[in-house]
């Protein structure tokens, strides 16, 4: 099935009748995954009608049924305790949301931006109202009520609607809603796009007065340049001729006369003689002179002839176009070509579907899916309510998943889920990274030229699965184009019927937050659900080569296979770190001597130099970029005074200035960080970037 380019986009839409519900439409036609949150008695626009004959019980209206095609509906009283706690579980992984409430509204439930960001900080909280949001600049109209009239009277377009200029008209469609609609749905793409850059979000704010006045553009500058306010001019142009409507045996039809060629070409079609070579005629300004009696003389003339008769003369020839009825749009071939009127499948199989307007953007290599049925009021809530972890994460979890997230250098992993017929599929990537713990997010990478891509992309939910030390094959295994591979496995359904791999370390199963789009390789991001772990010794990948992940030396033989290795250790003493200071002052981390790098010999070499050392925990795994070394550094603790050439010297105080080595450099940098913030992290990367694995965390010191 299709997947729109929005595919990936959660959006929580609040809103109601046109304006809101407008820009989502745009969203959900283009892939975004738009929740519809309705009060128990449903979206209001689900009693504005029109109704069909087949529909005794008034439960399809065609307004509602027109703006809601690709949503779920989710419905959630706001007003309660649960509806309220339901909503901001649903808010913590969505990556937008939508309303258009007057102002104060989701302040009064607590729901407002500034809380909700709290626990979602990428979120994009986008708002219509009928003159803005306090946060962009308070309005004396703020808190007036508005509906699509209003901007239009007030945004200045009935004021150059109508016939003449004692007659201001309002526009048909209701362009106070829609323009605002379309206006924050380019909105919401653009702070998507700096939140995927930055991974902040932020309030996105339309006043439908403001977009009505963006709307009008030329009434200003009219007013700027000839102090003259522009009113009602009917169907004509104040500076072009011939230019509107005119009249023809079986309507009417428009023509925009502009340029001279084109004047030039609609004179000798007319076969009016002399028309063409008439000299009240010849030039752009000519015309606009003797505007009335140009129009004259093109409305008797067009009087002549039926819409098809002056198609087949003037179509293609000049600017022109019938005035066309919603009848006339449905059988024209130009809607049938581009695709423009849809038809939407009833819920009940025996009734004939309904005809909407589809959408009018189309994307060269992401073809629009086809426009779904709307949704029941409150069809999904069972889905997206029953899937919601009810409780924010325990401590006891929490701890749990920092010790999933810390026990590996960079572990193997098999990635994990199932396609829409329940197949199970599965891929290997050589790490995976901890992004949050609160929620626990997760991202893991897929080439998007893998196979199974598309199956990861659209999955709700899948499964990172840390290898344990003895299942190299099982690597191997799924980084191949094997057939069958979940025949060779032993494996088991878990929650949400994600396939988890037996034997590893821990499986994570992972309900789908975001996809970002990096390259040629598409980012998963997922919100951890559940997870189970057993203790056993990862496995790792390092360059080529695989290691079980602890305090071995398996590591040390796989960087050592790359080029040079040096182990050393970052040793603390509360808020003090041990270096090596030498005759210029200049400091280091004290790392093994010995040509035989290995952590025994690390305890050694401190043993010898009179450091009492205990060693806890990985801490980093540096390549220098500089030398093509690789560094790998412990973290431990040091106890008693400090030995000859050695120093202990307070975080604060570091002189990093005097640390020659830049991955040593960056390492002490980053410890004193992550005291400061009380978690550690194994670090992987180089001297200037790179992934850190949250581990533990650990008490300030009170000194």
């Amino acid at each position: 099935m299709t997947k729109g380019i929005l595919n990936g986009i959660r959006v929580l839409d609040l809103s109601r009748m046109l304006s809101g519900p407008y820009c989502t439409m745009m969203l959900a036609d283009h892939g975004a995954e738009v929740i519809k949150i309705e009060s128990p008695t449903g979206d209001t626009s689900r009693g504005n009608g029109p109704y069909r004959t087949d529909d005794p019980n008034k439960e399809w209206a065609g307004y509602f049924i027109s703006l809601n095609r690709n949503k779920k509906s989710v419905v959630l009283d706001l007003k309660s305790k649960a509806g309220k706690e339901d909503f901001r579980m649903l808010a913590r992984s969505a990556d937008v949301i939508v309303e258009n409430f007057r102002p104060g509204v989701m302040e009064r439930l607590g729901l407002e931006y500034e809380s909700l960001v709290k626990d979602n900080p990428a979120l994009i909280y986008a708002a219509i109202r009928g003159f803005g949001d306090p946060r962009s600049g308070e309005s004396p109209y703020v808190n007036w009520p508005s509906y699509d009239v209003v901007a239009q009277a007030m945004g200045g377009i009935m004021g150059v609607t109508g016939p003449d200029a004692d007659t201001p008209m309002k526009v048909g469609p209701g362009v106070g809603d829609i323009f605002s609609g379309l206006m924050l749905s380019f909105g919401i793409i653009t702070a998507l796009r700096q939140a995927d850059a930055t991974g902040k979000g932020q309030f996105v704010d339309v006043a439908m007065y403001d977009a009505i006045i963006s709307m009008c553009e030329r009434s200003i500058y009219l007013q700027d340049f000839t102090g003259i306010s522009p009113k009602p001019e009917g169907n004509g142009h104040p500076f072009l001729a011939p230019f509107g409507l005119f009249p023809v045996v079986d309507g009417h039809i428009a023509l925009g006369i502009v340029d001279d060629r084109f004047w030039q070409k609609l004179a000798k079609s007319t076969d009016i003689e002399g028309l063409d070579i008439d000299a009240r005629f010849i030039s752009r300004q000519d015309r606009s002179n003797n505007a009335n009696e140009l129009n004259a003389i093109i409305t008797k003339w067009t009087s002549r002839y039926s819409k098809a008769e002056l198609t087949q003369k003037l179509g293609g020839l000049v600017p022109f176009g019938p005035l066309n009825s919603a009848k006339d749009i449905i059988n024209d071939p130009h809607v049938a070509k581009r695709g423009l009127i849809e038809r939407v499948g009833h819920p009940e199989i025996d009734k004939a579907p309904w005809s909407v307007v589809a959408n009018p953007l189309k994307f060269s290599t992401q073809p629009t899916p086809p426009l779904s049925t709307p949704p029941r009021l409150g069809e999904h809530s069972d889905v997206y309510l029953s899937e919601m972890p009810r409780l924010p994460i325990s401590d006891q979890d929490r701890r749990a998943l920092r010790d999933v997230f810390g026990s590996f250098a960079t572990g193997v992993t098999v990635v994990t889920t199932r396609q829409t017929d329940g197949t199970p599929r599965g891929f290997t990537a050589n790490s995976f990274t901890s992004v949050s713990l609160d929620p626990p997010l997760i991202l893991v990478c897929i080439a998007k030229t893998a196979h199974s891509s598309d199956v990861f992309c659209n999955a709700p939910h899948f499964a990172v699965n840390i290898l344990g030390e003895k299942q190299k094959a099982i690597s191997g295994l799924f980084a191949s184009q094997a057939p069958n591979k979940f025949d060779q496995v032993d494996w088991q359904a878990g929650a949400a019927n994600t396939p988890l791999i037996s034997g590893g370390l821990a499986n994570l199963v992972c309900e789908r937050h975001k996809l970002v789009n990096a390259g040629d390789h598409i980012i998963l991001i997922g919100e951890v659900i559940a997870q189970q772990t057993e203790p056993r010794k990862p496995l790792g990948y390092f360059k080529g080569n695989y290691f079980t992940v602890g305090l071995e030396d398996e590591l040390v033989t796989a960087a050592s296979k790359s080029g040079h290795v040096e182990i050393g250790a970052v040793l603390a003493r509360g808020n003090e770190v041990l270096l090596c200071v030498d005759r210029d002052e200049n400091v280091s981390v004290p790392k093994c001597t010995s040509s035989n790098q290995s952590l025994p010999a690390l305890k050694k070499h401190l043993s010898n130099r009179g450091v009492r050392a205990d060693i806890d925990f990985l801490y980093g795994v540096y390549h220098d970029s500089g030398t093509g070394h690789h560094g790998i550094y412990y973290h431990g603790t040091a106890i008693g005074r400090a030995p000859t050439g050695h120093r202990f010297f307070a975080l604060t105080d570091i002189p990093l200035e005097k640390v020659s080595r830049a991955p040593e450099r960056s390492m002490l940098s980053r410890y004193r960080e992550e005291f400061e913030n009380g978690q550690f992290g194994i670090y992987q990367g180089d001297e200037t970037s790179g992934l850190v694995h949250p581990v533990t965390e650990t008490q300030k010191s009170k000194h």
